[in-house]
């Protein structure tokens, strides 16, 4: 992809984060992200109209979405969470007159890879640099199973071309819990001949699934063995988009962290493969509470209230860690803050985020001063306990949302002003956090570097 057909470099994003504050308060926070790209990819794969409320306007989706305009798919204006998609069915997708540009969202290049798998014409799907950097090995190698014709760069990286072939069912024993593989190789076998089979190896978010049967395209799920025949149609309907967990977490992290703080959190998400979070928070002492129950869209929901406990560190147990992987860095943080030493271990894939996670966190946890031992797979973290406080600096957030949101909550136990770097990426899954946070009482500024 030429460098004139991607968007132009921004200036560095700072954030200045004045210590100390509670949060107080009656919130919304945007809508789930990862629902958001499904229900663009399975809208427009659709026959008829679908129609979203609650989408996800943040630039990791919309470059979902302007993938599938760039295929011949007349999507609606997004205007106040409101999308309106009109499917063109499962063989009505068009070749794209140049690559598909996802900006920096892993879910986009690895869910697509499987779904343009089975069509009958030639993409590439391009990315941003901290997107160029991730691996991708791990959708090419089951789509080759299936049959599918892929050529990465060296090292497994994208851009990755994707050319015409004809996809065969396949059994397929995945070697780690991970949503996006699994849903990639869903998407491709729609286009598969005869069955396939996944089995997952931990229980990992299950919106693919869960959507595609709301789309009436039959998928059967035993335990942790997934199925699905090719050949089958979706059709289109509405989709409910519950407030996204993952953003959640920064304020359920917070609001745990900082005395005299009570929060109430609207419409969010409680899909069981999702709330890691809110088992391990509650586990180190949180108080967190659904005040009402109910389901939309066919996803659980709740509206949550966190306010102030004292945490304590744990053994974080590993059957947690693939229903909590992208609020680790909340939850570092949170560990920070708690009186003794949590311990996560079996955590590799934070290796592979948008950023190194556990070494950029630990990297920062330095600075604050908070004593930590990096392990290959995880990290040990002594909290500073429910009176000590964090230290302040500046912080390094390499261009990663959650590494930057998560210092931001930092602040609120800390001794002097954090400053973090390199926030441009937090649009990415999360418009509109500073306005948030500055309304419900920490002190934030933004300036460009």
């Amino acid at each position: 992809m030429s460098d004139s057909s991607r968007p132009p470099e921004q200036h560095d994003l700072v954030y200045q984060v004045q210590p100390g504050g509670t949060l107080q308060g009656d919130l919304r926070v945007p809508g789930d992200k990862s629902i958001s790209h499904r229900s663009i990819m399975l809208g427009s794969l659709g026959d008829g109209l679908t129609t979203v409320d609650g989408f996800l306007e943040g630039e990791d989706s919309l470059c979902t979405l302007q993938a599938f305009r760039d295929m011949g798919v007349e999507i609606e204006r997004p205007s106040a969470g409101k999308v309106v998609i009109h499917g063109v069915g499962m063989h009505g997708l068009k070749a794209p007159k140049n690559a598909l540009y996802l900006g920096n969202s892993g879910t986009s290049m690895r869910l697509l890879s499987g779904l343009l798998a089975g069509q009958n014409f030639v993409s590439v799907l391009a990315g941003d640099s901290s997107l160029t950097k991730r691996p991708m090995k791990r959708v090419a190698e089951p789509l080759k199973l299936m049959g599918a014709r892929l050529t990465l760069q060296a090292g497994g990286l994208c851009p990755i071309q994707i050319d015409p072939a004809s996809l065969h069912g396949i059994d397929y024993v995945m070697p780690m819990a991970s949503a996006q593989v699994k849903s990639c190789l869903l998407l491709a076998a729609m286009y598969a001949e005869g069955e396939t089979r996944l089995t997952e190896p931990a229980p990992c978010r299950d919106h693919t699934e869960r959507m595609l049967q709301g789309f009436g395209y039959a998928v059967k799920v035993n335990g942790n063995e997934i199925s699905i025949n090719g050949g089958g149609s979706l059709k289109a309907g509405h989709i409910d988009v519950p407030s996204d967990i993952s953003s959640a977490a920064f304020f359920l992290v917070g609001a745990s962290i900082c005395p005299g703080s009570d929060l109430v959190l609207r419409h969010v998400g409680i899909n069981p493969t999702r709330i890691g979070v809110i088992n391990i928070l509650r586990a180190m002492g949180a108080d967190i509470r659904y005040l009402r129950e109910y389901v939309a869209g066919g996803e659980p929901v709740a509206d949550l209230q966190v306010r102030y406990a004292p945490l304590h560190g744990i053994r974080i147990p590993e059957d947690q860690v693939p229903l909590a992987i992208d609020e680790f860095p909340a939850l570092f943080i949170a560990a920070a803050c708690a009186a003794g030493t949590t311990v996560l271990s079996g955590a590799e894939e934070l290796r592979v985020k948008e950023s190194d996670r556990i070494q950029t966190m630990a990297d920062g946890l330095q600075v604050l001063g908070v004593s930590h031992q990096v392990k290959s797979d995880g990290i040990e973290i002594q909290g500073v306990g429910h009176t000590g406080t964090l230290g302040s600096g500046t912080i390094n957030s390499h261009g990663d949302h959650r590494i930057a949101m998560s210092f931001t909550m930092a602040a609120l136990r800390a001794k002097g002003a954090i400053t973090i770097l390199d926030c441009n990426n937090v649009a990415t899954s999360f418009p509109g956090f500073a306005e948030l946070v500055k309304g419900c009482g920490i002190g934030l500024a933004q300036r460009h570097g």
